[in-house]
């Protein structure tokens, strides 16, 4: 008989993401002993259920300690991720850092309000959805500042193309926004500052300091 950890593990594989409002993923995020069931089945095929409070879906991702064993080793698979080339990796750190934590400081200031204002019934604060605080970015803009950087036109279109059918972004327009994939797949904890104090300083307008570590955008081959 199906039960709902393995219906929902199913739905996973067969969707990529489902939405935070989809009836089993909220179990999965406030039932604890089906998460617990889940999380175990999930582990013991070397996978993991991957959320956070920021993004408005949610997806399967390989365990870290699987990742080697499957992707080869650390120099192969950092240039191999999703088929993607070097410079499509580049635009993908890049399209995270202008979308993703902007509307991450947006949600949060939005929280940080919501709980400044006096509650009487002293409700949990819903964290504001991203489709409400992501605002995305001008392609335009994007080709203006970084397509010298990460192979012209020609180049960042075919990568564009492919973050798209991957589920990293979702072009509407002149817009590039955020995709069901863009917030929940980046190591948030890892390359926050490093991008903030380093890679992208002047984008945020933040002079790098010493230790911090550069990160280098490669030339796309011609």
């Amino acid at each position: 008989m199906t039960d709902d950890a393995q219906l929902l593990i199913a739905q996973l594989l067969t969707h990529q993401t489902l939405a935070r409002e989809n009836k089993l993923v909220k179990r999965a995020l406030t039932d604890e002993l089906f998460r617990q069931d889940l999380d175990a089945r999930l582990a013991a095929c070397g996978m993991k259920f991957v959320d956070n409070v920021y993004a408005d879906n949610v997806t399967l991702a390989l365990a870290r300690e699987i990742e080697p064993k499957i992707f080869g080793s650390r120099e192969v698979w950092q240039n191999n991720n999703m088929g993607l080339a070097r410079d499509g990796v580049a635009l993908l750190v890049v399209l995270w850092a202008m979308i993703i934590l902007p509307k991450r400081e947006r949600q949060e200031a939005h929280q940080a309000a919501l709980e400044d204002q006096e509650d009487m019934f002293g409700k949990e604060k819903p964290m504001p959805r991203a489709e409400d605080a992501s605002m995305g970015i001008s392609y335009k803009a994007l080709l203006a500042d970084f397509g010298d950087k990460l192979g012209k036109k020609t180049r960042m279109d075919m990568n564009l193309g492919q973050l798209n059918k991957l589920g990293f972004i979702e072009r509407r327009g002149d817009m590039i926004v955020e995709g069901p994939l863009l917030d929940l797949m980046m190591d948030t904890d890892t390359l926050r500052d490093r991008i903030i104090n380093g890679a992208l300083a002047d984008i945020f307008h933040r002079p790098p300091p010493k230790e911090a570590a550069i990160l280098s955008f490669p030339q796309a081959e011609q």
